[in-house]
């Protein structure tokens, strides 16, 4: 099972191939502008490289959302434009549970995880994941103040991270139940590939004629929810 990877829903643009969950080889270019012209490069260099064709392919996996408009414009573009010309399924992963696979493994049960993505002003699209992987919360848009999550906060630790979070930690470390990741988190593809094997493997498609990017646009244009 042969599964490229694809990743533009931020400043970082990136691309990975796994055969059966192995990662054979990564790209990751960090640049103000990502492009299509870009991307297809990336792909071209790290299917060949690894000693593969596109046609050998037997899915392509791209973050779906949330993040940067035309980033995952950019990103499901390609994928779908691969998709039909290969005759290849599509998997489309969520970016903030992607982002979630990546610091798994640095924390233990009673911690919760929360992926954030920075949107604008004060606001962030964030997520809650179990370190098992499995959701809490449902991905949404959030402004934040102090009162932001103090339910979950009083419910135990809960680690914050990605670039959202970086902008929210004046306010939030207050509260002594919150953590904050000392590692730069940003989506990648190294991580879209992994939870790509398991719906590939899941047979979790999706419809290729009918697949959007998840852009969050209902919590964009009205006032974004506020957990408590």
């Amino acid at each position: 099972m042969l599964i490229l990877s694809i990743d533009t829903s931020t400043a970082c643009c990136s691309v990975a191939l796994h055969q059966d969950g192995l990662l054979l080889g990564c790209y990751e270019l960090f640049t103000e502008r990502t492009s299509a012209a870009m991307l297809t490069t990336l792909i071209r260099d790290v299917v060949s490289h690894a000693g593969y064709e596109l046609a050998q392919l037997n899915a392509i996996a791209v973050a779906k959302g949330p993040g940067s408009y035309t980033g995952l414009r950019i990103a499901v573009s390609t994928a779908k434009g691969l998709c039909f010309a290969l005759d290849k399924p599509l998997l489309g992963i969520n970016t903030l549970q992607a982002m979630a696979a990546q610091v798994q493994p640095y924390f233990s049960a009673e911690h919760l995880l929360c992926p954030m993505i920075d949107a604008r002003r004060m606001e962030v699209y964030c997520a809650f994941y179990q370190p098992s992987g499995q959701e809490t919360q449902p991905t949404s848009a959030q402004i934040i103040d102090e009162t932001s999550f103090g339910n979950w906060l009083e419910q135990g630790p809960v680690a914050f991270f990605g670039d959202g979070a970086a902008k929210c930690q004046s306010i939030l470390e207050k509260h002594p139940n919150a953590l904050f990741f000392d590692k730069n988190v940003v989506p990648s593809a190294r991580t879209v590939g992994q939870l790509a094997t398991v719906a590939f493997d899941g047979g979790q498609f999706d419809d290729l004629a009918t697949f959007e990017p998840f852009y969050l646009k209902d919590f964009m244009t009205t006032q974004p929810r506020k957990l408590v």
